[in-house]
């Protein structure tokens, strides 16, 4: 007969983050703290902070402190404060759009591979690993290219450059699971593959691969803040922390905060999307995914 019901995916998760409790570490908490205040400053701080990012004015690349202008200026005049709050939504909206993406593509072909086995998973891992011999970033850049820039466009091409990764892992994940014997059970009692697949193993392998989405998040961002800076990525007037950098480099000696701020927050979120996967993947995973 079928196993009975077991608990949902995310009721898992928190029940394991529960017992095993998140951020054991300081750099781990400080991690958490980062990227939680990363995503606030993205959702509250265009309410918080009330000068407008686009408006120019005649004080081009005030120092900061001058009055009005906590951070100055830029070369156009523009708050840079307001600029760096307003161009942190883009950049995490991309991530985290590419990043459900990947997950979604990923999870599906990897957990149709490993529990299928045989010829479908064959066809499967070939396509998977094609993709993965491409180099990512070239492979996002000709996708972004053809579509053209824009935010969908990045979203698409970052999401599909990733996927290949998190479906080899659904599948190692799936496969192992597969071979167990509740799900050996759910099959003898007729139990049919979808339900298995969304109602026993998803939740069973959805700890270690929640980890390697976060830390999936952080490559995201690479390459989303990568690609503005290469004039791929979110289009001017738009502020965007990776096109900031890239307008900001001409005065990289005058006026060095237009570029050392918006890179230097683009590596506190990557960094902090890396120390809180490796901590969720600690407490959801501890003996390690083989």
């Amino acid at each position: 007969a079928a196993s009975p019901p077991r608990p949902g995916t995310a009721r898992r998760i928190l029940g394991a983050l529960r017992r095993r409790r998140v951020a054991r570490s300081w750099p781990a908490l400080l991690a958490w703290l980062l990227l939680a205040a990363t995503v606030l400053v993205a959702l509250l701080g265009p309410l918080v902070v009330a000068a407008d990012p686009l408006r120019q004015t005649s004080s081009a690349l005030l120092a900061p402190g001058a009055p009005g202008h906590p951070l100055g200026t830029d070369d156009l005049g523009r708050d840079e404060l307001a600029r760096l709050v307003h161009g942190a939504r883009p950049l995490l909206l991309v991530s985290f759009a590419a990043t459900a993406l990947a997950a979604g593509i990923g999870t599906l072909v990897g957990l149709v591979a490993g529990y299928a086995g045989g010829l479908v998973e064959q066809a499967l891992m070939r396509l998977v690993d094609l993709a993965l011999a491409f180099p990512s970033i070239l492979l996002v850049i000709l996708l972004v290219a053809a579509a053209g820039p824009g935010t969908v466009s990045l979203i698409l091409g970052i999401g599909s450059s990733l996927a290949p990764g998190l479906a080899r892992l659904a599948r190692t994940l799936t496969a192992r699971e597969a071979a167990k014997d509740y799900v050996v059970a759910c099959r003898l009692g007729g139990t049919g593959a979808p339900r298995i697949l969304l109602r026993e193993v998803l939740p069973n392998i959805g700890g270690p691969l929640l980890a390697q989405v976060v830390m999936t998040l952080s490559i995201a961002a690479g390459f989303a803040a990568g690609l503005s800076y290469l004039g791929l990525g979110i289009q001017p007037p738009q502020p965007d922390w990776g096109y900031m950098v890239q307008a900001g480099q001409e005065f990289l000696y005058t006026a060095p905060r237009l570029v050392v701020l918006p890179a230097a927050l683009t590596l506190l979120f990557v960094v902090a999307c890396n120390f809180v996967g490796d901590d969720l993947r600690d407490a959801l995973d501890p003996r390690g995914t083989a």
